[in-house]
């Protein structure tokens, strides 16, 4: 079966920032006298917005106090990213380019906050290959993972169904969020050398490993 559409998680997926994040987290736990390892982290964590962490970790938290976290966690990060000048992961940029070639539609569904999503526009000059206003982030409008609704609004704005897209995926919570929008296909993109073994999708470590005969060529 041929492929017209893809669909990117972004953090984890084309952006392999785990590290810097589960390190922010620490920071950000140190301050608030809380614990977990980074195992820990990708079992609960990788994958949810931050306001579902932020309201599993303090029960009855107030709006205010979440955006104030948000922030205090975030900036952390964004200081971690611009001293790694850590860039897309291996194979992206020629795998985007091969999108933009054959004329595939495309966008990013992250759980991530418009708090970064600038950010990430500036410090990896995504507007190369993306256009701000049609990826779809966490802006409240609907149910985080591992609901599967961040994917299905992702499929309907490039104008797909959801059997010709495939989805790019690498957190345990994304996987069952991608699952359930019933996809044409999933690939799993191993970027922290996790476990996969109870889930029966393709593993890649580059994008360089995906195929890219599954995508049919929409320029004619």
């Amino acid at each position: 079966m041929h492929f017209s559409g893809a669909i990117f998680d972004f953090n984890g997926t084309l952006f392999w920032d785990t590290e810097l994040h589960n390190t922010a987290w620490d920071v950000f736990f140190e301050k608030h006298h809380l614990s977990m390892s980074d195992s820990e982290k990708f079992q609960k964590m990788h994958g949810k917005s931050n306001v579902d962490i932020l309201k599993e970790l303090f029960p009855g938290i107030s709006d205010a106090d979440i955006r104030k976290c948000i922030l205090e966690k975030e900036r952390v990060y964004q200081d971690l990213c611009w001293k790694s000048s850590l860039s897309l992961a291996p194979g992206a940029i020629d795998f985007l380019n091969f999108l933009v070639d054959r004329g595939i539609s495309y966008t990013i569904a992250t759980s991530s906050g418009e708090e970064n999503i600038g950010f990430y526009f500036e410090y990896l000059k995504l507007f190369r290959w993306f256009d701000v206003h049609h990826i779809v982030y966490n802006d409240g409008s609907f149910k985080g993972k591992p609901h599967p609704d961040i994917y299905l609004k992702a499929i309907s704005l490039i104008g797909k169904q959801p059997s010709e897209v495939v989805i790019f995926e690498d957190a345990f919570i994304g996987l069952s969020s991608a699952r359930d929008a019933n996809p044409g296909k999933i690939i799993i993109v191993d970027s922290d050398n996790q476990d996969y073994s109870e889930w029966n999708y393709p593993i890649i470590k580059s994008f360089d490993e995906v195929d890219r005969n599954m995508f049919a060529n929409q320029r004619g």
